[in-house]
């Protein structure tokens, strides 16, 4: 239980601040702008894994938890309990915010600015180099340490800076899904849930052609490696 409400307190922050940005951008008429919405992405993962990464892993995001699942790097009877707990959280988070700033009707909801298949492809590729990155850092399915905390959150702040504009730079299904649940803005949210779980897996191969044996693959016991 204590690393299921982790990962409940942790994606609930994520969101929170996440997208609680770009809702006070827009209220403050762009005060804090895009890097700084980029930044706050990046920066609250980082804080988000040194807080609890010792405990839960920190992973707070459905598409980590499979990812690492795939990878044979976190039992997959404890994936249920870790995406209730993450989607729970973030939606917490939309109905917090959408109770503060009940005028705005996005709530920070990711849509694409140009084809659907640009944000697709845009979405899948960002989350496989998101996650080749965490099975690169990560002890087992624990993101956590300063040098995880750090490049995680780096990466995170990087791909939101560049690919915010064109796609919403989500590369997380809670983090979409629940604005859009709480906002009512339904369009183009199955690919914020499909190209995120697609890209996560496909960073589990891509691990393993790069690193040496070891990388994925190994047996796992509940909860973490």
């Amino acid at each position: 239980m204590k690393k299921l409400l982790a990962e409940l307190l942790g994606t609930f922050t994520l969101v929170f601040a996440g997208t609680g940005a770009i809702i006070i951008n827009a209220a403050s008429h762009g005060s804090i702008g895009h890097v700084g919405i980029a930044l706050t992405f990046g920066l609250v993962v980082l804080a988000m894994i040194h807080t609890f990464g010792d405990i839960s892993g920190a992973h707070l995001n459905p598409a980590v938890t499979l990812g690492f699942a795939v990878a044979r790097r976190f039992a997959w009877r404890d994936v249920p309990g870790y995406l209730g707990a993450q989607f729970i959280g973030a939606l917490a988070a939309s109905l917090l915010l959408h109770v503060l700033y009940p005028q705005d009707v996005l709530l920070g909801s990711t849509l694409p600015a140009g084809s659907a298949l640009q944000s697709l492809w845009l979405e899948l590729v960002l989350t496989a180099i998101l996650m080749l990155t965490i099975l690169s850092v990560s002890t087992g399915a624990k993101e956590k340490g300063i040098t995880a905390g750090l490049t995680i959150g780096g990466v995170i702040a990087l791909e939101a800076m560049f690919a915010g504009p064109a796609s919403g730079a989500s590369m997380n299904p809670a983090r979409s899904l629940a604005p859009a649940l709480v906002s009512g803005h339904f369009e183009h949210l199955w690919l914020y849930l499909v190209a995120p779980v697609l890209g996560a897996m496909i960073a589990v191969p891509l691990c393993i052609g790069v690193r040496d044996p070891g990388c994925c693959g190994g047996r796992c016991t509940p909860a973490t490696h």
